[in-house]
């Protein structure tokens, strides 16, 4: 389960060159660093390998000398007799013993240490070895040529003396000075001294060598292949790379086509919307011309003109997807929300519930509000919404609808309500999405029961106008007896 689920992440990983680039540059490194160590670890294997054969074959040359010796003394004293042919060819094997090592390029010195009158002596030919062991003379030595043996004797003479075992002193790291100890008929009578000096250089110098050959074809192959596996990678990766490319950039596209079509769609939405209140107000405008007379002529002029300047504002829209900010907001603009309110509801919705007589609406406005810089028709744009919403929306009963204003001089702002008796707005609609908006004030969404291909648009205009282009807050909540509110609050 959990080779499983790590795996999964890592197939969820996305490598890219770079990733591959230092795993690769790692995998060098390591290999570097590897043979580093391995050659390092061989050097010292070597050393302490030679180290001891070195001291174990001069250890061994040492004690079979010194054995040849004794087991030559001890056969040459029993004999009885002995001519001098016979004597002249044990001082030969003598002299064999005791010189032929020096042929050896790694014995520098050789010779046998005894006592001879209180004094440590040094023999290192046949003639002077026979003369003291078998003759028991004192022949001429050669004292003069191993000063340092003695010198070294004398250091370990009661050790070597007591122990009877061979001691190996080392000087230099290379030198070995070795005393094995002359013990003829059991007897300890002295130590034969070999000063050795091996060089196995040669045989390491060699291993090295052949090791440096097998380990730099090993890691030209590792290498080789580490390049042969960074070339295909990077060359899938690169090819991946360029088609997840391609794929992002046609995704980019339909994404943008898909953005053209629905802001296509929403401006075909509001041309549709704008285009039907248009129509309503030019309504208006016919039955105003229709009614005109001598008493009436100025107000209807008023009112004539200010529907006409509603539909250029209209008709301006529709020119934009979104409008100029400063079309919206102006220093210029010095519109009365309260006439803006009489305005729409004296000569647009009571004009209506003059003929339907299904609802009535009660203004409460605060003429201490000052007033506002956004152009009066999107002032109308905002409110008139919010009261057809009410009306489209409030029953089959009668409705009473109320519209204040309030104007707040610790807050500098003002409220204006917008509340019915009607059924209520559906608390589904109240619910907020993601970004904290009333599903109520979203686009695509719906008050009315019976789906409209353009509806879904009055109250979303209104929040659009009055929040992202306007700089206020509007609000809907459904009241505790019956019907709903609508709140938006101008700060000034």
């Amino acid at each position: 389960m959990e080779k499983n689920i790590l795996f999964d992440r890592i197939k969820k990983y996305h490598f890219e060159f770079k990733h591959l680039t230092v795993l690769f540059v790692g995998l060098i490194l390591f290999q570097f660093i590897l043979s580093f160590i391995h050659k390092a670890s061989m050097h010292n294997f070597f050393d302490n390998t030679q180290e001891w054969y070195q001291r174990n074959s001069a250890e061994r040359l040492a004690n079979m000398n010194t054995t040849t010796i004794e087991l030559l003394y001890e056969i040459v004293k029993l004999r009885e007799d002995m001519g001098a042919e016979e004597r002249r060819h044990i001082i030969q094997f003598f002299d064999m013993i005791l010189n032929q090592q020096i042929l050896h390029q790694n014995i520098e010195e050789i010779c046998l240490l005894v006592n001879r009158g209180g004094d440590i002596v040094a023999i290192d030919n046949g003639n002077a070895l026979f003369a003291n062991l078998i003759d028991n003379s004192n022949s001429a030595y050669n004292s003069a040529s191993h000063k340092n043996a003695i010198e070294l004797y004398r250091q370990i003479y009661n050790t070597i003396s007591g122990s009877e075992q061979i001691i190996n002193l080392t000087t230099n790291n290379k030198t070995y000075h070795i005393f094995v100890p002359f013990v003829p008929n059991g007897e300890f009578a002295g130590a034969l001294y070999i000063k050795n000096t091996p060089d196995f250089t040669f045989v390491q110098r060699e291993m090295i060598t052949s090791y440096e050959e097998t380990s730099l074809i090993y890691s030209a192959l590792f290498l080789l292949g580490l390049l042969a596996m960074y070339y295909i990678s990077t060359y899938t990766v690169k090819e991946r790379d360029e088609a997840q490319k391609l794929l992002l950039e046609e995704h980019e596209q339909n994404i943008k086509h898909q953005i053209e079509h629905q802001k296509e769609s929403m401006f075909t939405k509001r041309i549709y919307h704008t285009h039907h209140k248009a129509e309503k107000i030019m309504g208006f405008i016919k039955e105003d011309l229709r009614n005109l007379s001598i008493e009436n002529i100025d107000d209807i002029k008023n009112r004539v003109l200010k529907y006409s300047n509603f539909i250029s504002r209209v008709i301006y829209d529709m020119k934009w997807y979104e409008p100029p900010l400063q079309t919206v907001r102006n220093p210029t603009f010095r519109t009365n929300i309260n006439e803006v309110i009489r305005f729409i509801v004296e000569n647009i919705f009571n004009r209506t519930a003059r003929k339907t007589g299904s609802f009535k609406i009660e203004l409460d406005l605060d003429e201490n509000m000052p007033p506002v810089h956004v152009n009066e028709f999107v002032v109308w744009e905002i409110i008139e919404p919010l009261i057809q919403n009410s009306v489209d929306h409030g029953g089959d009963d009668f409705l009473n609808i109320k519209v204040r204003t309030k104007f707040d001089r610790m807050t500098n702002s003002t409220s204006i309500t917008i509340e019915d008796d009607g059924t209520g707005i559906k608390p589904e609609l109240l619910e907020t999405d993601e970004n904290g908006v009333k599903k109520l004030f979203l686009e695509k969404v719906s008050t009315k029961k019976i789906s409209h291909t353009n509806s879904g648009y009055g109250c979303y205009i209104a929040y659009e106008l009055s929040v992202q282009r306007c700089g206020w807050k509007i609000d809907a909540e459904n009241l505790p007896s019956k019907g709903c509110k609508f709140t938006i609050l101008v700060p000034h």
